[in-house]
Formats: C-alpha cells, sequence, structure tokens
C-alpha cells in the first residue's frame, strides 16, 4: 500500500472518531473510556480525488504493566513504521500532558512527517487554545472537531500534498475471508501464524479483539483478505455496549465475506454458542470452512480424529457437507492445508453449472423419483437453472410448486451434490411456476 495516514496519540483523545470521520465509516469503536481501540485498523478514504489508507491506533501508553496497553504501544510503533505521514492527536480541553511528551518524542525518532491535529476544537471559543502544542516543534497546528468535522478540511488538503497521486488504491477484487468463532479459540493466533508477524494483538483473556480488522494475504500463490472478527457471545453475556458493537461488526464481517474459517476449541468441543456463529454464516450464505483449534492439547488414539468430527458433523445437520480441519495456531499443524481448503470453497461458491449439464442429471434423477403426488394431483418438474447469484441457487420450474414438500427438497439438494462438488458451501432450491 502507499499514502498511508497513522492516527496516533494517547488515550482518549478522539482518535477513532478522526479515524471515522476521515474514512466516512463508523469502522471504528468509539467511547469515551481509554483502551477501547486495541489493534491496529485500517480504512480507506479519498480526498480531492486523491486515495489513502488510515491506520488507528490504540492509545499510546508507555511504562505501563497493563499487558493489552504494552501490546498496543507494539501496535502503535509498527503502524508507525508503516505510516507515510503521521497525524498526532491532541486534546485543546487538557493541553500538553505527560503522555503527549512522550508521543511526541517517539514521533521525532521516526524521522515522519507529523502533522499536530487539536481536536475537541467544537466551538469558536476554543479557537486559539492550541497554540501551546506549538513547543512540540512539528510546525503548523490544524484546530479541528473531529465529531462534526471542522477543520478536517483544511487537515486533509495539506496531508494530501504529501501523497503519491498516481498511487492505485483500487480495493483488489479478491476473496474475503473472515476467521469468526466465539471470544479465545484462537482466531487472531490464526491470523499471525498465517501472516508471520504480530498483526493483532493476542492474549489468553477473551475478548481482547473489539473490531473487525482486514490483512491482505498474499503468498504461497494465495491472494485474499483475511478478516479477524472479535469473538461472538450470547446476547445474555454482552454486557459492555463496547462488545455489544463489536459483536454487531462481526455480524457485518460475515455479511461481507465470502468463505468464513468457523473456529471451534478442541478442548471444549462444538458448544451452543458455536453453532449460533455457525447458522448466522449459512444463514447469509457464505462458504465455510471448520477449523478446529488447539488440537495439540487433546490425547488422541487411531479413533479420536474419525469421532470427534463425526460429532462435529451430527451436530452441524442438517447443512454438514463442510470441510473439517483439525490444527494448532502453536505449533502451525495443517496451516497451509487450511488455506488450500478455503480457496477450493471459496471456488464452489461462485461455481457455474451449465443449464443442459445440469437439466440432463437432474431430470433423469427426478424420473427415477418423482415428487409424491398431493391430494391426486402430480407435479411435473420441467426445467432446472442455476440463477445468477453469488451464492449457489437452483430454480426448478414445474406446474404445481406450492405442493413440493421440504423432503423433496432436501432430497434435490443431495443429488446436486452427489453429482457437483458444493463442498463448503449452502445450496439455495427455489420451486417456481413454469
Amino acid at each position: 500500500m502507499s499514502n498511508i495516514i497513522a492516527i496516533v496519540g494517547r488515550p482518549n483523545v478522539g482518535k477513532s472518531t478522526l479515524f471515522n470521520r476521515l474514512t466516512e465509516s463508523n469502522q471504528a469503536i468509539v467511547k469515551e473510556v481509554s483502551g477501547v481501540t486495541r489493534d491496529r485498523i485500517y480504512g480507506r478514504g479519498e480526498w480531492n480525488g486523491i486515495p489513502f489508507s488510515v491506520i488507528d491506533t490504540g492509545g499510546y501508553v508507555k511504562g505501563s504493566d497493563d499487558i493489552f496497553e504494552g501490546e498496543i504501544r507494539k501496535q502503535v510503533e509498527i503502524a508507525i513504521d508503516e505510516a507515510n505521514v503521521i497525524v498526532f492527536v491532541v486534546d485543546v480541553m487538557t493541553g500538553i500532558t505527560d503522555l503527549d511528551e512522550k508521543v511526541a518524542g517517539m514521533l521525532r525518532k521516526s524521522k515522519k512527517k507529523v502533522f499536530i491535529a487539536a481536536n475537541k476544537v467544537d466551538n469558536t471559543e476554543r479557537i486559539g487554545l492550541s497554540s501551546e502544542f506549538y513547543s512540540f516543534g512539528f510546525g503548523e497546528i490544524f484546530d479541528i472537531s473531529a465529531v462534526n468535522g471542522s477543520g478536517t478540511g483544511e487537515l486533509l488538503d495539506e496531508l494530501v500534498q504529501h501523497f503519491d497521486k498516481a498511487a492505485d488504491m483500487d480495493e483488489p477484487d479478491i476473496p474475503r475471508v473472515a476467521v469468526v468463532g466465539k471470544p479465545n479459540v484462537g482466531k487472531s493466533s490464526l491470523i499471525n501464524a498465517l501472516t508471520g508477524e504480530d498483526r493483532n494483538i493476542v492474549t489468553d483473556i477473551s475478548g481482547t479483539t473489539r473490531d473487525a480488522i482486514n490483512t491482505r494475504y498474499n503468498s504461497f500463490g494465495f491472494d485474499f483478505m483475511l478478516i479477524d472478527t472479535a469473538g461472538i457471545r450470547k446476547k445474555s453475556k454482552v454486557h459492555e455496549d463496547i462488545e455489544y458493537y463489536s459483536v454487531l461488526r462481526s455480524v457485518r464481517a460475515i455479511e461481507n465475506s465470502d468463505v468464513c474459517i468457523f473456529m471451534l476449541d478442541a478442548t471444549e468441543g462444538i458448544q451452543k454458542q458455536d453453532l449460533s456463529i455457525f447458522y448466522i454464516a449459512e444463514k447469509n450464505h457464505k462458504g465455510v470452512v471448520v477449523l478446529v483449534n488447539k488440537w495439540d492439547l487433546i490425547e488422541k488414539d487411531h479413533k479420536t480424529t474419525k469421532e470427534y468430527e463425526d460429532k462435529i458433523r451430527e451436530e452441524l445437520a442438517p447443512f454438514n457437507d463442510v470441510p473439517i480441519l483439525f490444527t494448532s495456531t502453536v505449533t502451525k499443524q495443517r496451516i497451509h492445508r487450511t488455506l488450500e481448503t478455503v480457496m477450493r470453497v471459496y471456488e464452489n461458491r461462485i461455481k457455474r453449472i451449465p443449464t443442459s449439464e445440469l437439466n440432463e442429471v437432474m431430470q433423469e434423477v427426478i424420473a427415477g423419483n418423482p415428487p409424491p403426488s398431493v391430494k391426486g394431483k402430480y407435479i411435473k418438474i420441467k426445467y432446472i437453472q442455476q440463477l445468477p447469484t453469488h451464492a449457489p441457487a437452483f430454480a426448478f420450474f414445474c406446474n404445481l410448486p406450492q405442493y413440493i414438500g421440504e423432503s423433496y427438497k432436501r432430497f434435490l439438494e443431495n443429488r446436486i451434490r452427489e453429482n457437483w462438488d458444493f463442498e463448503g458451501v449452502p445450496i439455495r432450491i427455489f420451486f417456481r411456476r413454469k
């Protein structure tokens, strides 16, 4: 990527609000509590026809014993290293603090172009309160209000002067893969293992990831977008409103993906909460790869894998035609095979069956096992066609579609799966009047 802005500053100065303003989104969670943003979050924006990327970072805290703050500090340093220009956000209402001084010291060492955004200038009475920030020595101060947008235009005018105007920032047309599961099953560890870098914060504490985070993966012949999501909990367990928005964002990440890597904890097995996440992916007609993590912690014999797999398929019924892999993000066992399986499921999801082939095979199936008659009336299926949808869907044209039951619909789906490989992909079947 090129044309990257990193937004940094101490906790609770309005970095995420500015991020949402620059990207014209609600991608970053905003709340009047420090430490809400933890990972590096990427967004995209455009100003005067020039596209750019924005990185939101957690509040920089130096010398803290808190495990999250130590990890946040590392993420901020990586973001600064990635960026072309840096927006240093400060708060005009509190002025310069010791933490601001520490952030400024770190930015001076980076040798990057730094712009100071004096935030919370929400009215004319606060204009001019930012003059003390000139002492940092970064040049002009931009008075802004991230909440109402005042001053952000002037800031962007100056930022884009330092960008490559010919940079190609178009969203690549590549598969989108969401890593989903309940909290603490190893989603962020999987992405870090795949990318070979500490892209996402990993701790043993559930709920570490709060935002949906995108990572471009382009290695070993694979090219797709990985989306790490916050763990989805039962609604009754979601007490913090921050976590509530995280869950909403995870659901949205599933909706915007092509394939979901559905992660389970091998030590806990498949539980009701896992099934609710699986049903969200199925309801949205997404491809699914089941990944059983922490397999290194299970005592095994020659029957363990088969018995575990059979139990999972039984729980996932009726949609249990999904690939199931057993892995460990610690030992990186079968990590590469996971990628191969994900891409195979993606190909299955976009697969198109020629209409002639579809009718040739399925008409023979229907002739051998026609729909049962209802009230003395016989149903005749004349023609089958795959619909031009994002996920596999088939229309069966017949004389009396209202009389076809769910069991015969399931029978047809099973015959389609027997004749063509749609493993990992939900199939929709519609009956229409000829």
